[in-house]
């Protein structure tokens, strides 16, 4: 199975929808944010491990706690993956901090706060107005 294939794929999203349930369900670690969300779950094509990135409203430190959480969970979560999808292999679970939501914000006030400041260039539609 190559690794951008459209069974691929779906084994991603299968594996990152019951990832997610199985997380909020029945993982019961207090460690582990409620607010703790499964953005990704990237498997190999020989289906030997999974990276499943997270993420967290809370702070960094709330989201290396949830981590820590997962991975001594990791072997129920993926006894509980072997049950819930038919696979030949249940893959070796690997948790990773995903941070591009929050580099998204502060890249989001980056760009308002120099919109503001008058710091960047007019659209090319706006310029077109003005001169009407």
């Amino acid at each position: 199975m190559k690794k951008g294939s459209i069974k691929n794929n779906r084994i991603n999203g299968e594996v990152l929808r019951e990832l997610s349930s199985i997380i909020r369900d029945e993982v019961k670690d207090p460690r582990i944010d409620p607010l703790l969300t499964v953005t990704r779950a990237e498997v190999t094509p020989d289906l030997q491990f999974c990276k499943c990135y997270v993420s967290s409203l809370g702070s960094d430190e709330m989201l290396e706690d949830s981590i820590e959480g997962l991975k001594s969970a990791g072997g129920f979560i993926r006894r509980e993956l072997a049950h819930r999808v038919n696979l030949r292999k249940t893959p070796e679970l690997q948790f990773v901090a995903d941070r591009s939501m929050e580099y998204a914000i502060e890249m989001s006030k980056k760009i308002e706060e120099l919109a503001k400041a008058g710091g960047m260039p007019k659209d090319e539609s706006e310029e077109a107005e003005e001169e009407l």
